[in-house]
């Protein structure tokens, strides 16, 4: 399977089997034993802890071992229910094994009985519903990567059918690039060019991967079209079917049996993305929460100096190319906009960016706040919602994007952060190519400890203005 989609839904699956598997051993004993069902489990072992964490592991590892946390192509309730009473049936056997292995206390036979028939009906209960959720969210287009497939004849559409039968991936396909013209598309599907409208496409419309299925007689074009790929910061995925000859850089994965080679720029953890993304939203939260009473102050100091909006929104570019509206509270004067062409000569920065260090439509409260960041602290909100993380490239504005340098770009193929590297290392850096780079190398370096110490280097550069 394409692991970087699938683990995420793995590990949920996995972590709400486990916390089932306790409910149930929670809820069963109190409904056998009443209020004294923690004495009862005392009787049975010494440490009833150390039993039900093993228990609710157990449960994950037989779970697992009947194939139940692998996508399916063609996922039925029939045939999940079936492997599922498997399932509780082989832990059965194993629990029964385990209590007479250790001689424990006799347990109540009523329990037992109760307990795997009631299991496997939560855990069915619950896969149904959590696949009828994400299969609804993914039809109203949330959390979706669009996939743009190179080449459209049968064998494309075949792939693209196949990457779109699995719901749970998130995967949609934006549409084909033909090497021939006139070539018929399925519907829904669309041709949006040919081949040699790549670049145009990839600037043009939200993609997040290519699938290269091409003829082999095109295959002469893969150098150039991986190469723009990854300056894009785009994942290339090619099925093995049609590859002919070896590429030295890349990984073979798997779809319904089908070898898929891929070509990855840029982070592809699932679980320490999936683990990011937590941290985020967590922090979000404790973050809004916590500092509701300084963000009422800072509301109150803006609207006190001189009044107008307390909060200032402007529209960036995030993830390969999704716009969204940036939120801050408002340091300039409300005619900003207006008299930036003014004073543009005055740019500080050599490249796609804009700053000036005295810049006159900045008011008294907002120096104060542009010095310490706290003018950033409404981007919680664009973190929680999923625009944004904590850490990562800053999101730049659309007129800035579409000067880009090719290079530049690949700096769009992580989510943009409040902080990052360019913040605490290169943020009176004089050239927009520095703070590029920058952006870059923490792409290439990405892990959950460089976020960490970003982050812990941003709290001190913010006190101290820097």
């Amino acid at each position: 399977m394409i692991r970087r989609h699938a683990s995420g839904f793995r590990a949920l699956l996995m972590a709400v089997d486990a916390i089932l598997a306790l409910a149930v051993l929670f809820g069963l004993s109190a409904w056998r034993w009443g209020d004294d069902w923690a004495v009862w489990w005392r009787y049975i072992t010494p440490v009833p802890e150390g039993l039900l964490v093993l228990y609710a592991a157990g449960w994950v590892v037989v779970v697992a071992g009947q194939g139940l946390y692998r996508p399916r192509a063609r996922w039925s309730i029939r045939r999940e229910a079936t492997d599922v009473i498997r399932a509780a049936a082989i832990m059965g056997v194993a629990t029964l094994s385990v209590l007479f292995l250790f001689k424990l206390p006799d347990v109540s036979r009523l329990f037992l009985l109760v307990l795997f028939p009631v299991q496997a009906a939560v855990t069915i209960a619950t896969r149904v519903v959590i696949r009828l959720v994400m299969e609804r969210l993914r039809r109203e287009g949330r959390n979706l990567r669009y996939v743009l497939v190179l080449g459209a004849d049968e064998r494309a559409q075949e792939f693209a059918a196949t990457l779109e039968s699995h719901p749970e991936l998130g995967l949609r396909i934006a549409g084909f690039l033909s090497d021939k013209p006139f070539q018929a598309i399925r519907s829904p599907w669309k041709r949006l060019g040919m081949l040699n409208e790549l670049e145009r496409i990839l600037h043009s419309r939200i993609i997040d991967e290519v699938a290269i299925c091409l003829p082999f007689e095109q295959w002469g074009l893969i150098d150039a079209i991986s190469r723009i790929c990854e300056d894009e910061g785009k994942i290339v995925r090619i099925p093995m079917d049609v590859l002919g000859r070896a590429i030295s850089v890349g990984r073979v994965e798997e779809l319904d049996g089908t070898p898929v080679f891929s070509l990855v720029s840029g982070p592809d953890r699932g679980m320490a993305l999936a683990t990011k993304r937590l941290v985020d939203v967590v922090a979000s939260v404790l973050g809004l929460a916590v500092l509701s009473p300084v963000l009422a102050v800072i509301a109150i100091a803006i609207k006190l100096d001189g009044g107008g909006p307390v909060f200032f929104h402007q529209r960036r570019v995030g993830l390969n190319g999704r716009p969204f509206e940036v939120w801050k509270f408002r340091s300039m004067t409300i005619d900003a906009e207006a008299r930036l062409p003014a004073i543009r000569y005055g740019n500080e920065i050599v490249g796609h960016a804009f700053k000036l260090s005295n810049d006159p439509r900045v008011t008294r409260v907002g120096r104060f706040l542009r010095r310490t960041s706290l003018d950033e602290l409404p981007q919680l909100w664009n973190v929680l919602v999923g625009q944004m993380s904590l850490v990562g490239p800053r999101p730049p504005l659309p007129a800035e994007v579409r000067d880009y340098d090719l290079w530049h770009r690949r700096r769009l193929s992580m989510k943009p952060g409040i902080t990052g590297l360019w913040q605490v290392r290169a943020r009176r850096a004089p050239r927009f190519d520095q703070w590029v780079a920058a952006d870059l190398e923490y792409i290439d370096r990405w892990s959950l400890w460089l976020d960490l110490k970003i982050l812990f280097r941003t709290i001190p550069a913010a006190l101290e203005g820097r």
